[in-house]
């Protein structure tokens, strides 16, 4: 039987690993500090752990009965992120007053991993692999979801906090350019996995 402290440790990878996400909250730390960052980092994580529940409960079979939804789901958050990573290409140094940027919601957020097929691979994985943990599919959609939901804020919130300390460390306009060019390059290649993954 697979125990929660198994589980803990895959969850605490997948959600610290690299990707769209964590580029995003990186950049939003840049920009917009912490405190103004957590509608971000809770989107994405009311997203990772309702998206965890369905898994467990099994509706990623959908995805596999009727491919055309799968097409259409890729072909918007594809959209989403390249719009994302255009704003954040062009987007320079922080300004303290007169700034029309905001960050992202939690609509915004949770939209941002229920499309992603990196987000439904490791949740699925985690369903087949942990579903002796739980009595029935409930339990086990209730503790996954939990359980990704929690890591995730944590993961994100050190990804953020860490763009936060770039903040103080970058002094010019340039080097803020560059950065979000290399954010934003991050997020277009995390449209790769999307299109190469079944």
């Amino acid at each position: 039987m697979q125990t929660l402290d198994g589980l803990a440790l895959f969850v605490l990878a997948a959600t610290m690993s690299p990707g769209g996400a964590t580029a995003l909250a990186t950049a939003s730390g840049m920009n917009f500090g912490y405190r103004r960052s957590l509608p971000l980092i809770l989107g994405i994580s009311l997203g990772l752990a309702v998206m965890a529940a369905a898994a467990a409960a099994g509706i990623e079979g959908i995805f596999v009965a009727v491919p055309v939804i799968q097409t259409a789901v890729k072909i918007a958050g594809t959209l989403y992120l390249l719009w994302l990573a255009l704003q954040l290409s062009r987007t320079g140094a922080p300004k303290t007053t007169g700034s029309a940027a905001s960050p992202a919601s939690i609509a915004g957020g949770a939209w941002l991993v229920l499309y992603n097929p990196k987000g439904w691979a490791m949740t699925t994985g985690a369903a087949a692999s942990f579903s002796s943990i739980a009595d029935g599919p409930v339990a086990t959609a209730v503790l996954l979801g939990f359980v990704f939901g929690c890591f995730a804020s944590f993961s994100l919130s050190v990804w953020c906090l860490g763009g936060q300390l770039l903040r103080r460390v970058l002094t010019r306009d340039w080097e803020w350019r560059a950065l979000n060019i290399a954010l934003a390059l991050l997020l277009v290649a995390s449209i790769l996995p999307i299109w190469t993954q079944s």
